[in-house]
This record gives C-alpha cells, sequence and structure tokens, in this order.
C-alpha cells in the first residue's frame, strides 16, 4: 500500500483485540503542581471505553502534564488517576496501553533499520529463550502493519520514508501487542496535509472498526472536531467536557482567553 492510504475493510481478526472491562482512564480531583505551582487543577473527567477523546489547549495549558499523569509517569499532588481501575503510578498490565509519541525519536531516524524492525520492538518484553517458539509474534506485526496502512513498506529504511509514513510506522508499533488504549501525544506535528489526513484515515477506522478507546492529545481545533467524539478542554482546570459537536465559540473563548469564532462546514454540526 502506498502513501495514497484506501479507506478498504481491515482484514485481521477483530476478536482478537480485547475490549476494556473498567474505565480506561479517570481523573478524580486531580492536581499537579511543579514546585508548589499549580499545572492541573481540580482534574475530574473519564475517558470512556470505545470514545475517541481529544485533550485540547494552549502551549503550557497542562495536556502533556495530564497524559504523564494517565500513564502514571507523574504522580498527582492530590486527588487520583486511575488507569483501568488502578491507580495510574502502580499500574502494571502495559501491554493494554499503545503510546504514539509526537514525532519519530532522532536517534530512531538515524538507525539503519527497517520499518519492520521497528514495528518488532512493540512485541519486546524482555529476552526469552523461547522467544523463537512465538509463532504468533510474527503474524501480529504483519497485522500491525496492515492496519497502519505500512506493510509494503516492511523493508524500507526508516529514513528513507515520509514523516506521515513514519507516525503510520510508530501507530504500528503501538499496535502490536493489541491494546485496548491508543494514546497520541500531537501524533501529525510536522506532516503535510495529505499525510495528516491519511493519518486520521486510519485512526478513525482503528477507533471504529475494532474498538479501541483513543486520546488524542492536541492544539488542532479543526482535527479535533473533524475526528474526536468527545473532547476535554485543558488551560490548568477544565473549560470543556463533552460531545464534540457541543464545543462552541464560548468554550474555545475561555480556553484561549480571546474570542474565537467557530466556522462548521457541516450545517448539522455534527463530526464525520
Amino acid at each position: 500500500m502506498n502513501d495514497n492510504f484506501q479507506s478498504n475493510p481491515i482484514q485481521v481478526d477483530v476478536e482478537s483485540f480485547p475490549r476494556p472491562e473498567k474505565i480506561p482512564i479517570r481523573f478524580d480531583e486531580t492536581w499537579f503542581a511543579y514546585d508548589s505551582v499549580p499545572v492541573v487543577r481540580d482534574i475530574n473527567f473519564s475517558i470512556m471505553p470505545g470514545e475517541f477523546a481529544a485533550i485540547l489547549g494552549p502551549n503550557g495549558s497542562g495536556k502533556t502534564t495530564l497524559m504523564k499523569l494517565a500513564l502514571g509517569l507523574l504522580k498527582p499532588s492530590s486527588g487520583r488517576v486511575l488507569l483501568f481501575g488502578e491507580p495510574s503510578d502502580n499500574f502494571t498490565d502495559w501491554h493494554r496501553i499503545g503510546y504514539v509519541p509526537q514525532r519519530i525519536q532522532t536517534t530512531e531516524y538515524r538507525f539503519p533499520a527497517s520499518v519492520r524492525e521497528i514495528v518488532q520492538f512493540g512485541a519486546y518484553s524482555g529476552f526469552s529463550f523461547f522467544r523463537s517458539f512465538k509463532h504468533n509474534e510474527n503474524s501480529r506485526v504483519d497485522d500491525a502493519m496492515e492496519l497502519a496502512g505500512i506493510r509494503d513498506l516492511a523493508g524500507r529504511r526508516v529514513s528513507d520514508i515520509s514523516v506521515g509514513q513514519q507516525q503510520r510506522m510508530l501507530i504500528a508499533r503501538a499496535l502490536v501487542r493489541r491494546p485496548d488504549l491508543l494514546v497520541m501525544d500531537e501524533p501529525v506535528a510536522g506532516v503535510d496535509a495529505a499525510g495528516e489526513d491519511q493519518f486520521h484515515s486510519m485512526v478513525r477506522r482503528l477507533n471504529r472498526d475494532l474498538g479501541i478507546t483513543i486520546v488524542m492529545v492536541s492544539h488542532d481545533i479543526g482535527a479535533v472536531m473533524r475526528e474526536a467524539t468527545t473532547c476535554a478542554c485543558i488551560n490548568q482546570d477544565i473549560v470543556f467536557h463533552g460531545p464534540v459537536h457541543q464545543l462552541d465559540a464560548n468554550a474555545l473563548s475561555a480556553l484561549y482567553g480571546f474570542p474565537v469564532d467557530v466556522l462548521m462546514h457541516d450545517p448539522d454540526h455534527t463530526h464525520r
């Protein structure tokens, strides 16, 4: 499959992807401060199974801190964050979580590895004498690349593919363990318009066809209103949380601190 990613039916075993039994992420009166300076304050909302949730806010608003709290990289100053019902800083069932960073790391870009080798890293779970007997690993890598639309790129070097293809590769790496929660931090930063559209088409299918819960940190209001089902707007506090079609100019003006107009191309004010 080339860079003109098509919306064909996904040809993998849908039942092999788990379905979350508990709320994927719950913020409960969550506060976090650096040197006694609050970064996020009294955050209360949940990301429910099967949602495509966007975290929206200006630079320095606490978006990244919120996701670090969700992934157990930070511990709340007060309150709690639950990941599938467990405190996030004590969570151990990490095969259930897929993470896609904002950009590919420079070391990965320069490393003379193929796309397939990078995707295979997603299956790594420590050294095992019996690793060669794990017959289903190759199948999972193939399925992940198929889902991401990059199977034809398997033998290409990472440095020889586009930024958009690299981001789809990182999605594939995150999918190898067949997670039921996928967290993405500004996933299309630096991707051109065509690549961004292909990327969002792929992620939309992962959410709708496979039921994977998606959390996307973004500053792109347009992408959020096109793609997400729910949105949490944060600027230290929660300014808005709810269905994307209810996100209006008043909420966005409160979020960014200046008047914002919302122009919807869809007259019914519904997302695609």
